[in-house]
């Protein structure tokens, strides 16, 4: 299976969404959606989101599912707008909950904040199948970036997440809470075990000088040259980089709004009494 792919750029976040259907007027899902969001004034809006409904009824195509690769802490799902406008179920990996309990912990969230997977519609477990239309899906469980990133395979396309990145950008962090370099490798490593013409899509990209974002690549592409994680990079060689890379990076401009509404499938945060939604900050903690 060949499945049509249409992906779209937010270059605030550097963040790839990607609309994989099985033909015009078919079926589709929508992976990795951004919800546009402004630190300084604490306002969302879907000018991000509308661009993928626009291709949506421009192709007459039917959306069946919403799919998440992990809970990102770059961006905003726009997830549940998505839904409304829409259709379709949102879905993420089975090991959500781990990542619901320890942030759910992080931003002292009230004792009605479920850590069991909900809001989501779907909660996958590796090696699960589904169908967008014509095309067949399976769930691979790719942990090391957070303990619940998973890829989505569909025919001879992979959407990787943060699994991956470009050949000349390398791979992920993974200091995040339950991150872990060497089981990133390992995850990497089952990703690449594809066969050679495999297409990987990409949630970012980083673009070195000289060059603009781009979002795909190949299974062979990566092995021979990606800087991370070719076939000449061992397991500890890749470990003691990334560890070294990580002490490095701040942490990502969006995390804190990010994460607390991403372990809620993209939705905001309950209204108070007053009926306004607020995002907390914890101070001196990260």
């Amino acid at each position: 299976m060949k499945p049509l792919v249409a992906s779209f750029f937010e270059p605030v976040t550097m963040t790839f969404s990607h609309i994989v259907y099985d033909a015009p007027g078919g079926e589709a899902a929508i992976v990795d959606p951004v919800l546009d969001y402004d630190p300084r004034s604490g306002r969302t809006c879907t000018l991000s989101a509308q661009k993928l409904v626009d291709f949506i009824h421009a192709q007459r195509l039917s959306v069946t599912w919403l799919l998440e690769t992990h809970a990102h802490a770059d961006h905003l799902s726009a997830a549940p707008w998505l839904q409304a406008t829409v259709g379709g179920r949102i879905a993420i990996g089975a090991h959500i909950r781990e990542v619901q309990a320890v942030f759910g912990r992080l931003f002292n969230l009230r004792a009605d904040f479920a850590t069991d997977g909900r809001p989501f519609d779907q909660l996958f477990n590796d090696g699960d199948t589904f169908r967008i239309g014509a095309l067949e899906a399976e769930v691979l469980h790719v942990p090391g970036h957070t303990p619940a990133d998973v890829a989505y395979r569909v025919g001879d396309a992979v959407f990787v997440g943060d699994t991956l990145f470009m050949p000349d950008v390398g791979s992920a962090r993974c200091d995040f809470p339950g991150g872990d370099a060497a089981t990133l490798y390992r995850s990497a490593r089952r990703l690449l075990a594809l066969p050679d013409e495999t297409r990987l899509f990409m949630c970012h990209d980083y673009p070195p000088a000289g060059r603009g974002p781009v979002c795909e690549t190949t299974v062979g592409a990566s092995r021979s040259a990606n800087l991370h994680l070719r076939d000449d990079i061992d397991e500890a060689r890749f470990v003691a980089l990334r560890h070294a890379r990580d002490r490095t990076l701040p942490p990502p401009a969006l995390m804190l709004p990010s994460v607390q509404v991403n372990i809620r499938a993209g939705h905001l945060p309950p209204p108070e009494d007053n009926g306004q939604r607020y995002l907390k900050i914890p101070l001196n903690l990260l």
